[in-house]
């Protein structure tokens, strides 16, 4: 039972400090852009450096969003691999978002979520993933507004986990990343609701 708790406590303190490893500020300033956190929208997210990163903003992007997807996802792989009960697994997962929120190597200042709860998603289970994956996308064609896109599938995410992996903590560890995620897109919230969001391919959209 001790060496489960040691190795419980070692993937969710691993998956924490891979999460706050911010993927937009590294690769901005491996790529000589802005700081991202005070260009733009602020946000250190993939949508931003879209914003910001000029003749170089789709490749700084690209790289922005998959690093932060993967650090969602190699913690849940390695808890998976080292078979991590239910609620290790939960923790894991909510420990690399936490991460990539509240950064402790940047000062707390993290991104909106949206990549890297998708990367948790397909730690758990790929189904799972692809799932919210399609109902961004699809949402993303119908209204091309990007954070509505977020919304609506992490809205939707606490109900394909309960479908595919109905185990409770699994469950509570994605109402926690909707919620938290909602908290995050507040001002998208707002804008959303009164017409002002920008659309995807627009200066004003943001989505991180």
């Amino acid at each position: 039972m001790e060496l489960l708790t040691l190795t419980a406590a070692s993937l969710i303190i691993g998956a924490y400090l891979l999460g706050s490893v911010s993927s937009a500020i590294i690769v901005c300033r491996l790529m000589g852009l802005p700081d991202p956190r005070t260009q733009g929208s602020n946000n250190p997210g993939a949508t931003n450096v879209l914003r910001i990163g000029g003749a170089r903003a789709k490749p700084a992007a690209a790289i922005t969003l998959l690093g932060d997807s993967i650090k969602g996802l190699l913690p849940m792989l390695a808890a998976h691999a080292l078979g991590a009960a239910p609620v290790a697994l939960a923790a894991t997962g909510l420990a690399a978002f936490l991460g990539h929120l509240y950064p402790v190597f940047f000062g707390f200042r993290g991104g909106k979520g949206v990549a890297t709860a998708l990367g948790v998603q397909f730690g758990l289970y790929w189904p799972v993933g692809l799932c919210v994956a399609g109902i961004w996308l699809f949402v993303a064609k119908v209204l091309r507004i990007s954070s509505a896109s977020a919304l609506v599938s992490m809205a939707l995410a606490p109900f394909i986990v309960w479908w595919f992996r109905p185990d409770p903590a699994l469950i509570l560890m994605q109402v926690i990343i909707t919620v938290l995620l909602f908290i995050r897109h507040s001002s998208n919230i707002r804008n959303l609701l009164s017409g002002d969001e920008g659309r995807i391919g627009t200066d004003s959209a943001d989505n991180g």
